[in-house]
């Protein structure tokens, strides 16, 4: 079953409803506007289903999994503004042919997030939950969204952790949010879940995005300051996805915990697959296809 777990495509009512939206995030026309960042031109070709399920069936894919951007921030907004988007978001994916799953996507503006809709979006057969690592820097994260993740461990599916928004503060370049917040989201959102997560959760599969801002090059560094790590340990439930990222960073993170959990991602349309060339074709068919299926478990959230 080769398979990218990580892929952005807008539904056309969740569209619509961007365009509705007077306030960022917002829609005018093909220019996404959002808090603190720089108007973005979206191609329209990037959230054409038809060229996307070219695209994937091109990618020899038989399961590409569609991700709610989170930088976008919909899971923050009042339950009122963010409903109806993550409805749309659903509806929309969930009816994209073969071979598009799903992850779902919870609203986190409350108090106590509500695990009933990230139940009954399991139920419809999402492959998982997605949590923007915003939501889980620290203890305080990881204990309010426990209900959440409860719901997708107690059904032996995943975790997906995704960047979350990330306005700048002043002139930027474009790039600035995928190489300086994200990143250090990642690298949070990692160091708490082995600290907090992971005793918490311990039998959670859980899928770090982007090979977690490659935290777990931090390693030796942990050690040294006595966070306990037993370099000849590998949690084999903890996962890292490729998106941006390819052969010097892959063998990095291979090397410090293993090919067994390193998985297939290309963050489409935002980038491209990437072939990390390892030097051996069975380590393509490990990220692509062995991984994954250990990742998303019996239920693959795939459909005919």
């Amino acid at each position: 079953m080769p398979a990218d777990v990580h892929q952005h495509i807008w539904p056309a009512e969740f569209t619509a409803l961007l365009r509705a939206r007077s306030a960022p995030p917002r829609l005018d026309g093909w220019t996404l506007h959002l808090p603190g960042e720089a108007p973005y031109a979206v191609d329209p070709a990037d959230h054409d289903t038809g060229a996307r399920q070219r695209l994937a069936r091109a990618d020899g894919l038989d399961l590409a999994l569609v991700s709610l951007s989170s930088p976008l921030g919909i899971e923050y907004l009042p339950p009122g503004e963010a409903d109806p988007l993550l409805a749309a978001f659903h509806d929309g994916a969930l009816a994209l042919p073969a071979p598009f799953g799903v992850w779902a996507s919870p609203c986190l503006s409350v108090p106590r997030p509500d695990p009933g809709p990230v139940r009954r979006l399991l139920a419809r057969g999402c492959a998982g939950l997605q949590l923007p690592a915003t939501a889980l820097l620290d203890a305080a994260g990881w204990q309010r969204c426990a209900p959440l993740i409860d719901a997708v461990a107690e059904l032996d599916l995943p975790l997906f952790i995704h960047p979350g928004a990330a306005p700048t503060a002043g002139a930027a370049p474009a790039w600035w949010p995928a190489l300086v917040p994200y990143v250090q989201q990642l690298h949070a959102s990692w160091f708490a879940f082995r600290a907090f997560g992971r005793p918490r959760h311990p039998r959670l599969r859980v899928c770090f995005a982007a090979l977690a801002g490659l935290a777990p090059l931090h390693g030796e560094r942990l050690a040294a300051r006595g966070g306990g790590l037993d370099r000849g340990r590998v949690d084999t439930d903890a996962f890292y996805e490729t998106s941006s990222y390819g052969t010097r960073a892959v063998d990095a993170l291979v090397r410090a915990v293993g090919i067994d959990v390193v998985v297939s991602g290309s963050d489409r349309p935002y980038a491209t697959p990437t072939d990390p060339d390892l030097g051996a074709e069975a380590a393509r068919h490990a990220l692509r296809t062995v991984n994954p299926a250990r990742l998303l478990g019996p239920a693959k959230g795939a459909r005919p």
